[in-house]
């Protein structure tokens, strides 16, 4: 019986020191949750994203949800792919998740090694096009964006963020 908790707390030294040993992903944001994001600022953020998108040509599928990451709404323009519409709900609900760009977790990928360990974190899609909103320091949902490449994805989720002030 007194192997067994032998064996946890070696296992606890081990797992202590191999994380001592990697290091740490970038820290996440310090902005508190807020109320989530009313339908008509959605609505404008997705009017954003579609005039940006228009402008040059692209079809794109815009998801916006709340603090909680709860839709509050999509929006697939004519002639967006339809498997665009699951690719931008998950842009957005790990932007609000994360309190971070998507942009983030993609350019972890890049990088290698310890980095790749980002792709075993739940709920996370590591490819631009994800952006938290924030409204008087505080997060209020998020925008995912899919359709182009992730450069289009992120360069029509950043018309949002400038629509709504961000």
């Amino acid at each position: 019986m007194t192997i067994r908790p032998l064996m946890i707390a070696a296992g606890f030294l081990l797992s202590t020191a191999t994380c001592a040993q990697t290091p740490a992903p970038a820290s996440p944001t310090t902005l508190p949750y807020g109320p989530g994001i009313s339908l008509a600022d959605a609505r404008t953020c997705a009017a954003a994203v579609a005039a940006e998108a228009t402008k040059n040509g692209w079809f794109m599928v815009t998801t916006v949800v709340d603090s909680g990451g709860h839709v509050v709404l999509t929006e697939r323009m004519d002639n967006a792919m339809f498997g665009s519409v699951q690719p931008a709900l998950e842009k957005a609900q790990g932007a609000a998740a994360f309190r971070r760009p998507t942009k983030v977790f993609e350019d972890m990928i890049a990088q290698g090694g310890v980095a790749m360990r980002v792709m075993t974190l739940p709920g996370v899609l590591p490819i631009a096009g994800g952006q938290p909103l924030v409204r008087d320091g505080k997060i209020i949902g998020a925008v995912g964006t899919s359709g182009g490449s992730s450069a289009q994805d992120d360069e029509v989720a950043l018309a949002c963020l400038r629509a709504l002030g961000n």
